[in-house]
């Protein structure tokens, strides 16, 4: 008796200490985990005391009695933290004598009601990826029974009529006391695990004997009764993995992810694909030639509209003036040739941005200055989507930008469509770079 008083102290003082520290470890631990588990077992439970002469339980030939099943427990479990939880559970026993004992017949049918609380002891002692799928639960708290002996009062040899022992046979009794134990488990899935359970109880108000007659007075009404079982518990939850097993991040972590997260995400919105200086989400033309001037917006810096942007029309200044006209419209030539000049779209659009429609008038001009030269249009596309669909997507923004030079002034008879397709020549992953290839370039005929 009085060693299970102290354990019972210590679990209960150690639930004590438990929830001081729950405010602050409720600061810097997710509570993302299941917190809801049912339980079910069967097993083998015996009285240990007390009994009145001539009845008893144990087989003393057996090192731990013979084994039957005459418990069965149903429970639900809320686990407030990753490390502690509140129980409750209902149990039927039945105890009857060791039928291979000399031990008189007996019967005890109970009904019990219990309210403990529960440690995960991997948890608490920092255990968890040592011991894998293997688990260890403390409990203890109280217990309070319905106690219904169905003992046959003992009747004498002699005289048939007179009663030498009454068992109360039929009458209730309700007692209560303390409950303690341990429960290995072993998780089987993802949401099951095996549980075995060793428990202890102590009835603090006990009049009946477990034979059912009643106690005598040096039992201090009090009783002892130990439970061996095992069975399945179920984790309800959102989340796959069984709470017990459950990982359990630290909140601070977890902010600390989040905000590098949001780090990363800043530092694509400012990456600067065409290398202008202008981040792209305020590029409007996110394709400028490398080293040309922009503004604000990412655009080529045309102040003259001419179509050739300012910075280039320096650079061919600086390095064709002694050169001849002939030279300059060769030096353009290239510069076409060569796809700096060129119009974008869209995804799945045939209608070229409304940014980027300065390479149209650029070859408009082009052929306005040089009434010979003929141009052919070549279109482009990403490669998202089927081949067939992007070959003729490709042609028709060429078509598209033929028409717009047509009704422009410029002679059909000059223009020549070509559909060049699926352009492989970048990251099919990346959305930026996909967005350089969808084009219509421009070569001029011979």
């Amino acid at each position: 008796m009085k060693k299970v008083t102290i354990l019972s102290l210590l679990i209960f003082s150690g639930f004590s200490g438990y929830s001081q520290e729950n405010k602050i470890e409720k600061d810097t631990i997710s509570s993302e985990f299941n917190k809801l588990t049912i339980e079910f077992s069967a097993g083998q439970a015996k009285g240990i005391k007390p009994y009145t002469n001539g009845y008893f339980s144990s087989n003393n030939d057996k090192f731990i009695g013979s084994i039957t099943v005459n418990s069965y427990n149903l429970g639900v479990r809320y686990m407030i933290s990753p490390v502690f939880g509140l129980k409750m559970d209902i149990g039927y026993l039945d105890l009857v004598n060791n039928k291979n004992t000399i031990s008189l017949p007996f019967e005890m049918k109970m009904y019990t009601l219990g309210f403990q609380g529960v440690i995960n002891a991997s948890r608490l002692f920092n255990i968890e990826k040592p011991s894998g799928r293997f688990g260890l639960l403390l409990h203890g708290g109280i217990q309070v029974s319905q106690m219904r002996p169905l003992t046959a009062n003992e009747m004498s040899l002699t005289n048939p009529t007179l009663m030498v022992r009454n068992h109360n046979s039929g009458l209730k009794e309700y007692n209560g006391g303390l409950i303690v134990g341990f429960s290995p488990q072993l998780r089987l899935t993802k949401r099951v695990s095996f549980i075995t359970d060793i428990s202890i109880v102590t009835n603090l108000r006990q009049h009946f004997a477990w034979d059912g007659a009643y106690s005598d007075d040096s039992n201090n009404l009090s009783g002892q009764l130990v439970s061996m079982s095992a069975g399945l518990t179920y984790s309800l939850g959102k989340n796959k993995m069984h709470g017990d097993w459950a990982v359990i991040k630290d909140k601070n972590l977890v902010q600390i992810e989040s905000m590098q997260k949001k780090i990363n995400d800043v530092e694509t919105l400012m990456n600067d694909t065409d290398k202008d200086g202008v981040p792209d989400y305020l590029d409007q033309e996110n394709n400028s030639v490398a080293g040309v001037a922009v503004d604000t917006k990412g655009r080529m810096v045309d102040i003259n509209r001419n179509g050739v942007p300012d910075e280039l029309e320096r650079f061919i200044d600086q390095n064709n003036k002694e050169t001849t006209k002939a030279n300059n419209v060769e030096m353009v030539q290239r510069f076409i040739n060569d796809g700096y000049v060129a119009t974008y779209f869209d995804t799945g659009k045939v209608n070229p941005t409304n940014v980027s429609t300065e390479g149209i008038d650029f070859i408009r001009t082009y052929l306005k200055n040089n009434p010979t030269e003929s141009i052919s249009i070549i279109g482009h596309a990403d490669e998202i989507g089927a081949n067939d669909r992007n070959l003729k997507l490709s042609k028709d923004r060429a078509e598209a930008v033929k028409s717009v030079l047509i009704k422009s002034g410029i002679d059909a008879s000059r223009l020549t469509v070509i559909s060049s397709g699926e352009d492989t020549s970048v990251d099919v992953t990346s959305e930026e770079a996909r967005k350089v290839v969808r084009r219509v370039t421009f070569k001029v005929r011979k």
